[in-house]
C-alpha cells in the first residue's frame, strides 16, 4: 500500500467529510432547521462551523452566528478549537473583525455575530443561512429565535441549524413539534476519541447515575410534564439509594393488547422486610416487543436471571392465553396471575408514594422505563405505559400493605 504524501495526509486531515460521523452531517430531504442534540463535546460545534463553510462554498454570503452572548460567538463559534479561525484549509478561513462581530470569507462572505440578550439586534439584518449555537442557554431563547427566523428571507433556501445540549426549555419542546424540523443526535460517548483521555469514563463514575448525566453526557432532552407521577429527581433518589440483598424477588410481566403492537412489559424486583417497612430494589426492565412466544421466552429469561421465586402476569387480556403462553416457554415457571379492578392511575398511585419515601430502589439505569414513569399520568401521555404497569405489579405483588392496587388473584 502506497504512503500518503505530506500534501495529501494533511488534505485527509481536513477532509471534515472524511471524519465527520453520520449525526454530524447534514440529514437529507426537505427541511427548514436542522436541529443537533448533543452531550457535552459530542462535536457539536464543529459540525455547525463544518456545516456554516459548505453553505459559503456553496454560494451562501449573508449568515447569522448566533449564541448564548456575543463573548460566546468569538470564543467557541469563531476562534474556539473547532471555531472557523482553527479549521480547514488556511487559505479559505475567514478573518475575524471583533469590532463589528463580523467574518469575512476570501469569497466575500459575511458572518455577523449577535447576542441572544438582545433580540432586536436581529431586527433588519437579512440572511440566507444561519447557526444558532447552545440554544438551550440562551438568556431570550423564543424571542430570539423568532427575529432570527423573519431574517432567513435570502437566497432560494435558506436553512438554519441549532446546535444545543438539551434542556427542558418551552421554545426547544415546541421546535420538536415544528414542521420542517429535522433532528439529530449524539453522546459525549461518540465523540471521546477527540476528548481528553478518562473524561467520559471520569464524568460517567461522577454522574452516570444521575438526570444530568443523561441530559450533559447523553444529550436527551429530560421533562417532568404537569400531572405525571413520578419526576426525574424521584429517579435520581431511587438511583442513589444503598444496596441490600432481595430476600424475594418477582418477575411482572404486562402483556401486549395485540399480538404485534405495543411492548410486553417485563420488570424484576426484589423485596427485603415485610409490610410498610419493606424495601424494594428494581433489578432489571427486559420489555421487549414481538410475538407472544418472543415475550415468554423472555420472561423465562428473566425468571433465571434474577433467580426469581414466581413470576405475576396482569390477566386482564386473557388469563387462559396468558398461562398458557408462559408454560409453553417454561412449563415449570410459578405463575400468579392477577386482574385489576381499578384504573391504571390509582393502581400507581400508592406505588409512585413508595417513591417519594425513599423506599425504593433503582439498581440501574433503565432509561425506556424511567421515561415512561416520568410521563405516567400526565394528560400528554400516548402510547401504553407497558412497563409502568409491569413495575406497578410487580410492587404491589411484593408488598400488598404498602402498595395495594386492589387487585385480585386468579
Amino acid at each position: 500500500m502506497k504512503a500518503l504524501s505530506e500534501s495529501e495526509a494533511q488534505h485527509l486531515s481536513d477532509s471534515w467529510a472524511f471524519w465527520a460521523r453520520d449525526e454530524q452531517t447534514p440529514p437529507k430531504g426537505d427541511w427548514r432547521i436542522w436541529l443537533f442534540l448533543g452531550g457535552r463535546g459530542a462535536g457539536k460545534t464543529r459540525a455547525g462551523a463544518e456545516w456554516v463553510r459548505a453553505q459559503v462554498k456553496a454560494g451562501c454570503r449573508r449568515i447569522a452566528l448566533v449564541a448564548p452572548t456575543f463573548s460566546d460567538v468569538r470564543e467557541v463559534m469563531v476562534s474556539g478549537p473547532s471555531g472557523f479561525l482553527n479549521i480547514g484549509d488556511e487559505d479559505d478561513r475567514p478573518r475575524y473583525e471583533a469590532s463589528r462581530h463580523r467574518l469575512i470569507w476570501p469569497n466575500g462572505a459575511e458572518a455577523h455575530g449577535f447576542s441572544s440578550e438582545d433580540p432586536d439586534g436581529l431586527r433588519g439584518p437579512q440572511f440566507d443561512c444561519a447557526w444558532a449555537d447552545e440554544f438551550a442557554a440562551w438568556t431570550r431563547p423564543q424571542e430570539t429565535l423568532d427575529m432570527l427566523g423573519l431574517g432567513l428571507r435570502l437566497g432560494e433556501d435558506p436553512r438554519l441549524m441549532i446546535t444545543t445540549t438539551p434542556r427542558p426549555l418551552p421554545a426547544l419542546k415546541a421546535l420538536l413539534t415544528q414542521s420542517g424540523v429535522v433532528m439529530t443526535h449524539a453522546t459525549t460517548q461518540a465523540n471521546a476519541a477527540h476528548l481528553a483521555p478518562g473524561f467520559v469514563a471520569a464524568m460517567t463514575e461522577r454522574y452516570g447515575a444521575s438526570r444530568l448525566a443523561r441530559q450533559e453526557l447523553d444529550g436527551v432532552l429530560i421533562d417532568d410534564p404537569e400531572g405525571a407521577l413520578w419526576t426525574r429527581s424521584l429517579i435520581d433518589q431511587a438511583l442513589g439509594l444503598p444496596a441490600f440483598e432481595p430476600e424475594r424477588v418477582v418477575v411482572a410481566v404486562d402483556p401486549p393488547a395485540s399480538a404485534s403492537g405495543d411492548e410486553c412489559g417485563i420488570i424484576a424486583t426484589g423485596c427485603s422486610g415485610q409490610g410498610r417497612e419493606a424495601q424494594l430494589v428494581v433489578l432489571k426492565d427486559m420489555s421487549l416487543q414481538g410475538r407472544p412466544e418472543v415475550w415468554a421466552a423472555k420472561v423465562a429469561e428473566a425468571f433465571e436471571a434474577v433467580d426469581a421465586d414466581w413470576v405475576v402476569a396482569e390477566a386482564n387480556q386473557g388469563g387462559d392465553m396468558v398461562r398458557a403462553v408462559l408454560q409453553a416457554a417454561a412449563p415449570d415457571l410459578p405463575i400468579r396471575l392477577v386482574h385489576a379492578s381499578r384504573g391504571k392511575r390509582a393502581r400507581a398511585e400508592p406505588v409512585a408514594a413508595l417513591y417519594a419515601k425513599g423506599r425504593v430502589r433503582h439498581a440501574g439505569r433503565f432509561p425506556a422505563l424511567e421515561d415512561q414513569m416520568c410521563a405516567f399520568g400526565a394528560s400528554e401521555l400516548s402510547g401504553s405505559p407497558d412497563r409502568v404497569d409491569a413495575l406497578v405489579w410487580a410492587i404491589a405483588a411484593l408488598t400488598p400493605q404498602a402498595a395495594s392496587p386492589r387487585l385480585r388473584r386468579l
